[in-house]
């Protein structure tokens, strides 16, 4: 069961990357994808007020969970599970309920994919903190 979950999350990776490459031009391509510009890089600094601003409700504070949503600081949401590529299509897609007990989470056509990138620092900066890697 485990192993056709992870099939199905390629293969829907695999999907949405083939679409965006389906868009005319490399800047269309970028935001099918919902992705700064090739050079941006993301300020967890940023981040931490983008993450207050879009993701405390949800998330809680620090990254650490609520009532509502699921911890991003927690080995679940390490790199190698979770690339940075993920928060990009969740804040473009929304997220359908996998890991934890909380529904799904919505799409947030809100939050820019430069903004999806500092927070992306903001919650790396604070795994490494806490020994996530």
């Amino acid at each position: 069961m485990i192993r056709m979950k992870k099939c199905w999350g390629l293969i829907t990776l695999l999907l949405l990357t083939l679409t965006a490459c389906d868009a005319g031009d490399p800047e269309q391509r970028r935001q099918a994808m919902h992705l700064p510009p090739p050079d941006f890089k993301g300020d967890a600094v940023k981040g931490e007020a983008a993450f207050q601003q879009y993701c405390i409700t949800c998330h809680g504070s620090r990254g650490q969970g609520s009532d509502q949503g699921p911890p991003l600081i927690h080995k679940t949401y390490r790199p190698a599970h979770h690339a940075n590529l993920s928060f990009h299509f969740a804040a473009r897609d929304g997220v359908k309920q996998h890991h934890w007990q909380f529904g799904d989470m919505p799409p947030q056509p809100d939050v820019t994919p430069e903004e999806t990138a500092h927070i992306t620092s903001y919650i790396r900066r604070e795994q490494r903190q806490a020994g996530i890697k």
